[in-house]
């Protein structure tokens, strides 16, 4: 951990008796762990992934699709383990109503039917319920979009209640965790842009309920 980093965390006194907690809690990749704790303060989360329905959106078939395809392979113990830790997290969308949840999703990772149609079935109509949620906005970045602020990865950002702003970029073995404002402010630019280029909250919804019904 960075000196950087370090201060910033130090300000945050709250947060570290839960640190420890998740520091032992498996089912967590330890380069997420700090980002995980920061979630469960945050007032503003944003989540744009081009790979696969973000955690805090999947199913259990969906996740589980995942996990039994993840390689190095994961053992049982393993697999329940991971869910757990994701179930927990997804608690946050309901049990923190005053957290603004903005979420941007390709089109495509619907498209893909992993875990075949019945899953796809079951995740599309899970995201519509999530998406009726007061302080939960979904929006699908289409197909074909010839101008996307986005095609450097996955992007996420969280402001805390000290109006702290935070990023986080995650790889296939490794995530990078940044509070430099420079840094934080480029993420932020991106994002606010992808939200001008995806569909509307509308016609995100119209698309899901197209795609359930091809399935």
């Amino acid at each position: 951990m960075d000196k950087r980093r370090e201060e910033v965390l130090d300000a945050f006194g709250a947060l570290r008796g839960a640190a420890k907690h998740l520091s032992r809690q498996p089912g967590l990749a330890s380069w997420f762990r700090q980002w995980a704790l920061l979630e469960t303060e945050a007032v503003n989360l944003y989540t744009y992934e081009c790979r696969l329905i973000p955690g805090l959106l999947q199913t259990e078939p969906y996740a589980r699709t995942l996990f039994v395809n993840q390689l190095p392979l994961l053992g049982d113990e393993q697999i329940e383990a991971q869910w757990a830790a994701r179930a927990e997290r997804q608690r946050l969308l309901r049990d923190r109503p005053n957290t603004a949840f903005s979420f941007i999703l390709e089109e495509h990772t619907l498209l893909r039917r992993t875990g075949g149609a019945e899953v796809t079935r079951g995740l599309i109509d899970h995201i519509l319920e999530i998406a009726e949620l007061r302080n939960v906005e979904v929006q699908i970045m289409p197909l074909v979009r010839e101008a996307h602020a986005g095609l450097d990865g996955p992007i996420q950002l969280l402001e805390h209640p000290t109006h702290m702003w935070f990023g986080y970029c995650e790889g296939q073995r490794g995530g990078l965790f940044t509070s430099a404002p420079r840094e934080v402010s480029v993420l932020q630019m991106r994002y606010a842009r992808m939200r001008s280029q995806a569909l509307s909250l509308d016609d995100s919804w119209s698309l899901l309920r197209r795609m359930r019904g091809e399935l």
